[in-house]
């Protein structure tokens, strides 16, 4: 269980972010990141690094390990500074209140801005024991590597906030989103209570096609919900409906889209079957039903949350490529993945910059271009095997330092133990040459 206490956050000087901040860039391709890229990274001076990285495990923001090496990495305490300082810095939001929503996937409280307004703020919290267990249970780890779940909160943060914006956009009715950055999102404060909570409706019917109208009018956007249930359904005192929750969200092409189609459909008739005793013959089918008339999935894909960030994410949850770790704690990222997280690249105030687009990627909107679709792909394809080419050949110039260095030490070792044999042979000799008995 992770406890957000900002009360710290105030008493954080430059230096306690820029290590912050440096221990986030080398979690990039570190499991545990060592003082020394630490300090290089930040580029403190007069051991500014050591009491930085001292202040911030005393309240928890980073974890200490040494059971192979040592090293730091952050936890989602010092994850959520980063992100709260980033947002502060930007307006967006003013002061953190109290917590009003707890999951298996994250945490949300409420804040406010400048002029007053609340908001909810989402913190994503993937690697929860309740969500590592289904992973366990289910044999995910087999053939797949390590990753962090920091990392894939961010992924998953991104998905969500896209999803909203495009819905938003659209005219659906889904909160207003106002800003994001690495796992957190703010939006706005729906005044409203999850469906689970709400006993008795006055027109049952009219709330039942309301939802299926919803569920049909989002697979003719191009995307299906994937959750779409009591728990994520809000409804207000004048029986308005408001749809949250969209890192599941998945487009109409995938490959088990009639599934996720089928089983919105059916949480809803069992909801209203079985807690307010109304049935209906309006069942929608995705067969039928069905046709799409915008591209809103492609959409998503041109606003930020690329094809490949969408591929990691689904690979990573549905097939569960995680350590069972402490909780909070990061994880080897791929090379790959290092290079297309960008909010992990800071400025020279200790900052991390968020904004900057998807490399290979174009900023403008490319809703339907075809075309400028398949040169994006090609171009990614090309950067990509640059980029493998130039890893590739820095890791062959890293292992032959590193054996040079090896050689270098195992020569030192050889002389030196060379040197006490040459000295026992003589010692021994001169002893056989007098006579005397050596034992």
């Amino acid at each position: 269980m992770v406890k957000l206490d900002v009360a710290m956050l105030k008493y954080l000087t430059t230096e306690d972010f820029r290590v912050l901040t440096a221990i986030e860039m080398g979690m990039k391709n570190h499991d545990l990141v060592p003082t020394t890229l630490i300090n290089s990274l930040s580029n403190l001076k007069f051991g500014g690094t050591h009491k930085a990285i001292a202040n911030l495990h005393k309240y928890k923001l980073i974890y200490h390990e040494r059971k192979h090496y040592d090293g730091y990495r952050l936890t989602y305490s010092g994850y959520d500074y980063l992100c709260l300082k980033t947002m502060t810095k930007r307006g967006s939001i003013f002061g953190v209140g109290r917590q009003i929503g707890v999951g298996k996937e994250s945490d949300i409280y409420v804040v406010v801005n400048e002029d007053d307004e609340e908001m909810a703020f989402k913190f994503h919290r993937l690697g929860r024991t309740s969500f590592r267990s289904i992973k366990i249970n289910r044999d995910y780890h087999q053939h797949r590597k390590n990753a962090s779940w920091l990392y894939l909160s961010r992924l998953a943060a991104l998905k969500e906030y896209s999803y909203m914006t495009a819905l938003y956009k659209a005219g659906f009715p889904v909160p207003r989103p106002v800003d994001h950055n690495r796992h957190g999102i703010c939006m706005q404060l729906v005044k409203a209570y999850p469906m689970v909570n709400v006993q008795v409706i006055s027109n049952p019917g009219l709330i039942y096609k309301q939802l299926m109208d919803l569920i049909v009018k989002l697979a003719q956007y191009g995307v299906i919900h994937g959750d779409f249930n009591e728990f994520n359904i809000m409804i207000n005192d004048d029986e308005e409906v408001t749809v949250i929750d969209f890192p599941q969200m998945v487009s109409i092409d995938h490959e088990n889209a009639k599934m996720y189609f089928d089983r919105d459909v059916t949480c809803i008739v069992v909801l209203f079957a079985r807690k307010y005793d109304y049935q209906s013959d309006y069942v929608p089918d995705f067969d039928v039903d069905i046709t799409r008339t915008h591209n809103m999935d492609k959409e998503i894909e041109a606003s930020g949350f690329s094809k490949q960030l969408a591929k990691k994410f689904d690979r990573m949850v549905d097939v569960g490529a995680l350590r069972d770790g402490e909780e909070g704690e990061g994880g080897n990222e791929s090379e790959e993945e290092a290079k297309e997280d960008d909010a992990l690249h800071a400025d020279s105030s200790g900052n991390v910059k968020v904004d900057a687009p998807v490399e290979g990627q174009d900023e403008g909107d490319g809703h339907d271009d075809d075309e400028g679709a398949d040169t994006s792909e090609s171009d990614d394809g090309d950067a990509q095997e640059e980029y493998d080419e130039e890893m590739k050949r820095r890791k062959q110039v890293q292992r032959r330092v590193q054996a040079k260095i090896a050689y270098q030490n195992r020569r030192k070792r050889g002389v030196k133990n060379t040197y006490k044999n040459r000295e026992k042979r003589a010692f021994r000799e001169e002893a056989k040459d007098q006579g005397r008995g050596f034992w």
